[in-house]
């Protein structure tokens, strides 16, 4: 049994991030401390908290890198996060150490903590570094203290993963397969390019896929500037811009305004937000691009408002009409697939998932969130978990209850987003989804498919949540099929989750399976999650 175990954990680059969610933090570390000793271990920070700046989290690579060249290689180590957190920051001393390793979140809705875990689980996986992983409430329930005690007596833990399946092509619909083959073929034979304005945003490793896993499936990056786009912004005209308001306005979508620049949205924010959806748009015809990420943090934060506004137009094909210098619309009646963070899992995902509800005739409105939260709750007369799916961007009008005449714009929190701009924000529809993530793991792509159902909760229940979480972003409450919170948690290889809908359930099924016969004749490696072929 183990005696001593060493902390580490991560935080943010922005300081306003780091204080604002110390406390949450600082009491993960008192319970956790308290549940280890009772166990007869001691836990010992690996680094000192740093009163002066107010936090006790890593803040940069180079610190990371420093403190783990303290940590003796062997010694049982624990990573503990309540918040978001940037994961190269503790990659690197990761990476090399040798001892057992455990990540740990606490399993709340106020800061994204669940979010971070798994940012650096998915990092970790596709890094081949072996490590167990464990989340709880108030770290007393048996799940945690099972778990806890299985890692300090032999160094792993183990999860029920038997919703995971590999695909048998040969058990898909006939009709499933061919238009399968046909959406991949296609992609493969005129090939596809990703807009990518800068990389690796936020730390997030494991939304990196180099060009050796994409090209052979036909997709190719170009590598693009977010400095380029901030000066395309300059090009667009006010009158312009304020189409686009003007569009917006029409269809209902009401934008929550006042003067202040630090605090409240302005109409100053909603044009810049404008200019930059149009400058996107034109650029992105310019490159031939297929679908484009902004990463926006941590760059365009210092330079511009937000980009979740224009990231949730670009996921809609119903959405402001742009036109080139010479008056020829761009990207008519379609999507420009937009991947959020440069998450290009989700863009290989976005794309695939466009192309194939396209082919079906459905609305390929798609989008990634986060893996918020969730709790169970009373739905229809049952117990089912309720999961909260949340992202400040890339969420289209069309997911939502009311289309853009239901949403709301709110400025975006001034800690992650000092200079404002508008989110894009509603209450997911019910409705039958296929949830998906693409992924690296042992060098090679894969992607998790499953089936999902958006749920109508009471107004007041769905008031709670948002309460509980972040009120500027769009909250989709979803039971996903056939898979628990634990076993989900377990498997899944990153901080996002994505999302299409269709018309019901059979409609779902049916394109879950067309998904899943691209991505395998894409020679992508494809696990059915929860359904079976």
């Amino acid at each position: 049994m183990v005696k001593e175990v060493v902390l580490v954990t991560s935080g943010d680059l922005r300081l306003s991030a780091n204080q604002a969610c110390w406390p949450a933090q600082k009491e993960l570390e008192e319970k956790l401390t308290s549940v280890l000793a009772a166990m007869g271990v001691m836990m010992r920070r690996a680094f000192p908290v740093d009163e002066k700046a107010g936090h006790g989290f890593l803040s940069s690579q180079r610190m990371g890198m420093d403190v783990f060249a303290t940590i003796p290689k062997d010694v049982p180590l624990i990573f503990a996060t309540a918040a978001w957190q940037y994961t190269h920051h503790v990659l690197p001393g990761m990476r090399f150490h040798k001892g057992p390793m455990l990540t740990i979140a606490n399993w709340s809705g106020q800061w994204p903590g669940l979010v971070g875990l798994l940012n650096l689980n998915g990092s970790l996986v596709k890094a081949g570094v072996k490590f167990s992983t464990l989340w709880s409430r108030g770290f007393d329930d048996a799940f945690f203290l099972n778990g806890l005690k299985q890692w300090l007596e032999t160094g792993t833990v183990t999860h029920d993963l038997s919703h995971v399946e590999p695909l048998k092509i040969a058990k898909l619909p006939e009709s499933a397969k061919a238009a399968g083959r046909e959406v991949a073929t296609a992609l493969r034979d005129r090939k596809a390019i990703f807009g990518v304005f800068d990389e690796g945003c936020m730390g997030m490793y494991n939304a990196i896929i180099d060009d050796e896993l994409l090209n052979p499936c036909g997709f190719f990056k170009e590598r693009l500037s977010q400095s380029a786009l901030a000066a395309r912004m300059t090009t667009v005209s006010d009158e312009e811009a304020a189409a686009v308001r003007t569009w917006l306005d029409a269809r209902g979508l009401r934008f929550v305004t006042g003067a202040d620049e630090a605090t409240e949205l302005t109409d100053r924010q909603i044009l810049l937000q404008a200019k930059m959806y149009i400058a996107a748009v034109r650029m992105a015809a310019e490159f031939g691009c297929d679908a484009i990420g902004i990463q926006y943090q941590q760059g365009l934060k210092d330079t511009t408002p937000a980009s979740d506004l224009v990231e949730g137009l670009l996921n809609n094909p119903d959405r402001p009409p742009v036109f080139d210098e010479n008056g020829v619309e761009l990207f008519a009646g379609k999507a420009l697939p937009h991947f959020n963070e440069v998450d290009e899992g989700a863009g290989v995902d976005a794309l695939v998932t466009n192309r194939c509800w396209v082919k079906l005739g459905l609305d390929p409105s798609t989008t990634l969130h986060d893996v918020r939260w969730g709790e169970e709750l009373e739905v229809d007369g049952e117990k089912q978990f309720v999961w909260v799916l949340q992202i400040s961007g890339a969420a289209p009008a069309s997911h939502f209850v009311g289309g853009y005449a239901g949403s709301v714009s709110e400025r975006q929190p001034a800690m992650y987003f000092p200079l404002g701009g508008g989110s894009l924000k509603g209450v997911g529809k019910p409705g039958e989804i296929v949830w998906s993530r693409v992924f690296v793991e042992g060098g090679a792509l894969h992607v998790d498919l499953g089936r999902g159902t958006v749920v109508a909760l009471p107004n007041e229940e769905t008031e709670r949540r948002w309460r509980e979480t972040t009120y500027q972003w769009p909250i989709v409450n979803t039971v996903l099929h056939g898979v628990t919170r634990d076993s989900f948690m377990a498997r899944h290889r990153a901080n996002h989750i994505s999302i299409a809908y269709a018309n019901d359930a059979a409609g779902a099924d049916h394109a879950l399976a067309v998904k899943a016969a691209a991505f395998a004749e894409l020679g992508v490696n494809v696990h059915l999650c929860g359904v079976k072929a």
